[in-house]
């Protein structure tokens, strides 16, 4: 095979990609991905030694975390940007290794695992390294494979998160040193298959722990979400698209905006940036063009002016698309052939002057189509309707809620979603977030006493919200257990912010998850079975059958 990956929910015939990613990801660039992952896993064993020396490992931690955000599915298409990172990581871990020896810390190089043995390559050799550093080669053990990658993939999910709330100034150590730990114990080969599996659930932990920081990070900065009916209509001036999930991103670009006569406009995960107050204030944010991310080819066709990805959810443009030239990407994003927008100094803003003044020569978007939806049901906003949400349910007004969070993919058999929520009984109600949302979120699902019955958190991590309105009403009903509630979990999956998501519901103890549409490639058969025997996960079945399960 010329490559390897399984870690996003389309991995090719349900094992993996092994001639190119069904994402669009060329094998030389999974291969440098590979060999980028090796260098990161062995960077934390050094860096594990300098934390436990009391050193400072900022700058190191910031590499990993911005390193594993860049490996995130759709995230980077931009080999030479990997090329760099890598060259960069052999500079890091160079001067890491000579603080150590200054400090008088003693390393026996032989007792270190291979990786963090490992220095420099030329770019030519990169590809011939990745032969022996993917994840087939480090982990010929199905079983340990599994868990190993579960937990690399739920690092991936907490690097993301960690990377945004670090971009508004909140910072807690204890997750940076965390994924370094946990790094480092995917390289050891004398853990147990019960270790393996509790560092996976503390993985989980640490999840919910990421996601209350960024939490914090954004209603710190933009105020708490809010109801906010949000326009998908078009005005006639030229415009710029912003997609993603970097809030820090979104409110440089309002702000470099401003007064231009250029307007902004969000897609997909970046919807929920309606919902904040302190966006609201800007008279050129339009609303929202769009749907969730699979559809960009369709979509920026007709939108005529720039992109800009903030994050993931790249799908590489083919050859005959108009748009190519006008995909900007900044912050872990990249696209080979795209204009890449440098990080923005200590203290400063980014410089979007170029995209904007590209987007004051082309057209105003084409309406596709018009109206409004309703979103900002965070759980600051949930927690002021407490009173009418329990009134609801101790009268049966609402039955059941129906957690149908996470992501949106391009397979047919994501209709399922749709199909769902339109069988779903009228006295029920969706909590969501992620863009799985993009399923159901126009439908004409109507409300229950005012209560919509599609109520939208935000962004895949706002699922805090989702966590933390349900362990409300545990308390409001005085019960023991957060599964006694009237709350089902059908949940769809893609990517690897969707691996912590689960882990972190599973960190809560939350059981009888169904996740969908198939279940990872990465589970190997031992490793489902522990997580339906100790948690009940399933995998989604037609819509009947699941709708007479969860209802009964």
């Amino acid at each position: 095979m010329s490559m390897f990956c399984f870690q996003c929910q389309e991995a090719a015939k349900g094992t993996g990609c092994t001639i190119k990613g069904v994402c669009g990801k060329e094998p030389e660039l999974a291969n440098i991905m590979d060999v980028l992952m090796y260098q990161l896993r062995g960077m934390a064993v050094y860096n594990n030694m300098a934390k436990k020396e009391g050193l400072d490992t900022s700058k190191e931690d910031q590499f990993i975390f911005e390193g594993l955000f860049m490996t995130i599915t759709n995230a980077n298409f931009d080999h030479q940007r990997f090329i760099e990172k890598i060259r960069e990581g052999f500079e890091v871990r160079i001067a890491l290794e000579k603080k150590l020896e200054e400090s008088g810390i003693s390393i026996n190089k032989d007792e270190l695992p291979e990786a963090a043995k490992w220095y420099a390559y030329t770019p030519g050799e990169y590809e011939r390294k990745a032969q022996q550093v993917g994840v087939l080669q480090l982990s010929p053990n199905e079983d340990v494979r599994s868990l190993r990658e579960l937990t690399i993939y739920g690092l991936k999910g907490i690097a993301a998160y960690a990377e945004h709330a670090y971009n508004l100034g909140h910072i807690e150590q204890d997750i940076f040193d965390f994924i370094s730990k946990a790094l480092a114990a995917t390289l050891d080969d004398s853990l147990t298959a019960e270790q393996l599996t509790a560092l996976v659930l503390e993985t989980g932990s640490y999840g919910v722990k990421v996601m209350a920081l960024l939490d914090k990070a954004n209603t710190t900065a933009y105020g708490n979400p809010e109801i906010t009916k949000v326009n998908i209509g078009v005005r006639k001036n030229p415009a710029i698209l912003i997609s993603g999930h970097d809030l820090r991103d979104m409110e440089d670009l309002l702000i470099q905006t401003e007064g231009t006569g250029v307007d902004v406009y969000t897609h997909s995960e970046m919807l929920p940036a309606n919902y904040y107050p302190a966006f609201k204030k800007y008279d050129h944010f339009v609303g929202n063009y769009g749907s969730s991310w699979w559809k960009q080819k369709e979509e920026f066709e007709t939108f005529n002016g720039p992109i800009l990805f903030t994050t993931n959810c790249i799908v590489p443009p083919s050859k005959k698309a108009t748009y190519s030239d006008r995909i900007y990407t900044t912050g872990s994003s990249g696209l080979k052939g795209s204009k890449h927008i440098p990080n923005r100094a200590e203290g400063g803003r980014k410089d979007f002057s170029e995209i904007i003044e590209h987007a004051k020569q082309t057209q105003p978007p084409v309406e596709i189509e018009t109206g409004e939806i309703v979103g900002g049901f965070a759980h600051n906003q949930v927690m002021q309707l407490a009173d009418k949400v329990v009134d609801a349910v101790k009268s049966g007004a609402i039955r059941k809620f129906f957690v149908m969070a996470g992501c949106d993919g391009r397979m047919k058999d994501r209709d399922y979603y749709t199909e769902f929520a339109e069988a779903l009984p009228k006295d029920t109600v969706i909590l969501t977030a992620g863009c799985a949302k993009y399923r159901y979120n126009k439908l004409p699902l109507g409300d229950i006493g005012g209560i919509p019955r599609v109520l939208d958190a935000g962004q895949c991590n706002d699922s805090y919200s989702l966590a933390v309105i349900a362990l409300k009403l545990k308390e409001v009903f005085e019960l023991n257990d957060i599964n006694d509630l009237p709350i089902a979990y059908n949940i769809a999956w893609y990517e690897q912010k969707a691996v912590i998501v689960l882990l972190a519901l599973l960190s809560l103890g939350v059981k009888n998850i169904h996740l969908g549409p198939t279940l990872p490639a990465f589970l190997s058969p031992n490793v489902a079975k522990v997580l339906v025997d100790n948690f009940g996960i399933a995998p989604i079945g037609s819509v009947n059958e699941d709708m007479k399960l969860f209802l009964n």
